[in-house]
């Protein structure tokens, strides 16, 4: 069950300060705390992301599934949200990457984790979604 297995990436990645192993070893991870679209229920994921100036970027590839993952279309609905970056929690701000704003982000992801590229392709015609979470005060 999916949320088996967050539960024990969540439960390394608090364990470890942000250092999760297996697949995911060395690559960036944060955890996203997200209110529910339509139940108001707080979740958390594990996501790749990626630093954008002072913004942290994260992809909805639903690990190349044909449809958006849910804790995008909760952040659609609610974009204020916060996250765990190592052992530090930020109040973040949601927004979509515009098409412009998105490719060099999207693009500098693919060759930083290759296996955003076979999402791609298997997500197809998805385009994955980019959001920018921005720190807020």
């Amino acid at each position: 069950m999916a949320d088996d297995w967050n539960i024990q990436i969540i439960n390394e990645f608090r364990a470890n300060g942000g250092e999760v192993g297996g697949q995911f070893a060395g690559m960036p991870l944060l955890l996203l705390h997200h209110t529910g679209a339509k139940t108001g229920t707080e979740r958390v994921n594990p996501v790749a992301y990626q630093r954008v100036g002072d913004s942290y970027a994260v992809f909805a590839s639903f690990a190349g599934r044909p449809d958006d993952p849910q804790w995008y279309r909760n952040l659609v609905a609610h974009p204020d949200a916060s996250i765990e970056v190592g052992t530090s929690t930020v109040k973040v701000h949601a927004r979509v990457a515009d098409p412009a704003e998105r490719e060099p982000i999207w693009t500098r992801q693919k060759q930083d984790a290759p296996g955003f590229a076979k999402y791609e392709e298997t997500a197809a015609p998805r385009v994955i979604p980019v959001v920018l979470l921005d720190p807020v005060a």
